[in-house]
């Protein structure tokens, strides 16, 4: 959809904006918000959060001198109209595709984008840090930290506001309060105040007053001091910021530039430390559609903009949220010790479903990842089956609880690992590639990792049955690859994995879901006079030591795939195979891993093969450890090859 935008089309860098009128800015802030939504329009993305923030984007380019002054977006998918602003206009309908931008800020991309966040709450930290590094450095830039979209409700936002409050280094957070969560809708009375409270002359009044009653007897600076606290928190609910040390201005509406701009400046002149501006947005704003389903409007396909129809192409197998959630509800039926946590993402990883079906027994943390592990943790000491239902990429900030909360005191916590391996738009922020490896190297960690959509009925069942320590089930973004589902999960043999397919001398050992991949190449291995066996391991821990055994010993070359980084699954079999002296009779081994490298956003199915992950890869590894050229057949004596020599193992 092409839309008029006159004025924005002269807006190539943000000093643009500076040259402008007041009056001017809000056009360009209509303009904005049309070109953000004609994009996103094409690519998908984040649509809700970016509308959310059109006017508040306009006025701090408006006033603040970027890139000098640092400007952190918190969560980063709230900048595509930021982007937009900062020279990247020509490629903003290359957002989350293949060679083009980022979904999030990104470094590498922009010199207007200084920090990359991708996950949340990071702001006020990396913000901090500029500001301290600016004033040791003795240079006088602005730093200025948007938070919003949930990102307040973590600890780390909280932890860098008390150690910013004690350094006292200037540095401005602006806290979009998109949800109504904090402060109700405001008008012109409290848009007024926050232009007062905002400016040097209350500042200074203000600060006097505090110097006076610190000379009054204890009785009367405790009394005025309390009459102060009252009075700011019953106009503006800032008492608690102030406590932390930072000066707080707010609330103001958001989308009204007349209020945005004078507070901005003011503060751009005025402030001398830590300041908290509360702005109140509303998501989709401006967009019919989105203002009235903000949470089917936070994460969109393409869409058509005048209908607002998302187009979802028909799924040919349910997604594995979807079957995750399901499989809860029937486990929580039958057993009434399930519970499910999650952190902020409950359509995320299907536990919107089981909310619906037990509400009582679902519990949304927010965005805390840390307290959602040892929250978990002691639900499980009074006797509970906690599923701790969170990304791969999200588990990893709360891994010191992982091990202290739970892995050292053997609880029988279960984490359901959503998008593991490689999730696609999202790129390598939001990639599940390292979980096999930080978790499998703690002891009394059991996991599980789903080839399809029944096995991961199975495992669900495998994890409420299991109560010997805790355990990780991971599993894929999308849909399934099409399997008949079974009506209930029956709990699997701990341990033990499945042979699909038995061959003489090729075996590949599959964990997860590039099954699929390795039975397609076995029939590639099969054409070129290669017998290959296919082995669906299902446990990266336990391993199934007699299987791996099994085909170490009957086989020329063994492969191992994996959706995951160096240092999981292939790791822990090497590991098996050089205790038990396997790899001494001239096996074969090469191990299929991510690569050592972060894997920009693309589809999946074009990651795994840029990875090598993919059938064509599996061939070219068998290939390579046979000494074979690419596309040739077996040599006849490869065909004919005797059984290896097995050294004999003692015991």
């Amino acid at each position: 959809m092409t839309v008029s935008t006159p004025l924005l089309d002269q807006v190539d860098q943000p000093d643009a904006l500076r040259r402008m009128s007041d009056a001017d800015l809000r056009q360009v802030s209509d303009e904005l918000r049309a070109e953000t939504i004609s994009a996103v329009s094409v690519t998908g993305g984040h649509l809700g959060s970016a509308l959310g923030v059109i006017e508040l984007t306009v006025a701090i380019h408006a006033v603040f001198n970027t890139p000098a002054d640092r400007l952190i977006w918190d969560v980063g998918h709230q900048a595509y109209p930021h982007k937009i602003l900062t020279g990247r206009r020509a490629r903003i309908r290359t957002l989350r595709q293949a060679g083009g931008l980022s979904g999030f800020t990104k470094r590498a991309e922009s010199e207007y984008d200084p920090f990359g966040a991708a996950h949340s709450s990071t702001s006020i930290s990396a913000g901090l840090g500029m500001a301290v590094g600016r004033d040791l450095a003795g240079r006088d830039n602005s730093v200025i930290a948007v938070i919003g979209d949930g990102s307040m409700s973590a600890g780390m936002a909280y932890e860098a506001m008390n150690n910013a409050g004690a350094l006292k280094s200037r540095l401005v957070v602006i806290l979009n309060d998109n949800d109504m969560s904090i402060a109700p809708p405001v008008g012109a009375m409290s848009g007024y105040l926050a232009r007062l409270v905002s400016g040097g002359a209350y500042r200074t009044v203000r600060e006097f007053g505090k110097q006076l009653a610190a000379h009054l007897p204890k009785f009367f600076y405790d009394k005025a001091r309390r009459t102060e606290e009252y009075a700011r928190g019953f106009f503006t609910g800032g008492t608690l910021f102030e406590e932390l040390g930072f000066y707080y201005v707010g609330p103001i509406d958001g989308h009204n530039l007349d209020q945005l701009l004078p507070v901005l400046r003011n503060v751009r002149d005025e402030a001398q430390g830590p300041v908290l501006i509360h702005v109140v947005t509303q998501k989709g704003k401006g967009y019919a559609p989105a203002e009235a389903s903000a949470d089917k409007y936070h994460g969109v396909s393409t869409f058509d903009v005048i209908t607002g129809t998302q187009a979802k192409p028909k799924a040919n197998a349910p997604a594995y949220q979807r079957v995750f959630g399901e499989s809860l509800i029937k486990e929580a039926d039958r057993d009434d010790k399930v519970v499910a946590i999650t952190a902020a993402m409950p359509s995320g990883t299907g536990i919107d479903l089981f909310g619906q079906a037990h509400p009582t027994r679902t519990f949304d943390v927010g965005i805390a990842e840390q307290h959602a592990v040892t929250f978990a943790a002691g639900l499980a000491t009074e006797g509970f089956k906690p599923f701790v239902a969170i990304y791969s990429t999200f588990l990893q900030r709360g891994y010191d609880q992982v091990v202290h909360d739970v892995a050292i005191q053997n609880l029988p916590v279960r984490f359901a690992m959503d998008r593991a391996g490689l999730v696609g738009a999202d790129g390598p922020t939001h990639a599940g590639s390292f979980d096999l490896a930080y978790l499998g190297c703690l002891p009394n960690m059991m996991i599980m990792a789903a080839a399809d959509e029944a096995d991961l009925v199975h495992m669900v069942a495998t994890q409420v049955a299991y109560d010997d320590g805790p355990s990780a089930l991971r599993y894929p973004r999308g849909e399934g690859v099409g399997m008949d589902m079974p009506a209930v999960g029956v709990p699997l043999e701990i341990g033990k994995g499945r042979i699909l397919r038995e061959g003489k001398q090729v075996a590949i050992l599959s964990l997860g879901t590039r099954l699929a991949e390795a039975l397609k190449a076995a029939d590639t291995l099969a054409g070129m006079g290669l017998s290959t066996t296919v082995a669906d391991a299902r446990f990266a821990k336990p391993l199934d030591r007699e299987m791996i055994r099994g085909l170490a010993e009957k086989h020329d070359v063994l492969i191992t795939i994996e959706e995951g980084s160096v240092g999981g699954f292939g790791s822990f079999v090497l590991q098996f195979l050089s205790e038990e002296g396997l790899l001494d009779g001239g096996l074969k081994v090469r191990a299929m891993v991510l690569p050592d490298t972060f894997i920009d956003h693309d589809k999946p199915e074009k990651m795994y093969a840029q990875a090598g992950l993919d059938a064509k890869g599996i061939v070219a590894k068998v290939q390579d450890a046979l000494g074979m050229s690419a596309g040739a057949e077996a040599s006849p004596a490869a065909k004919r090859t005797p059984p290896r020599a097995v050294p004999k193992v003692a015991g």
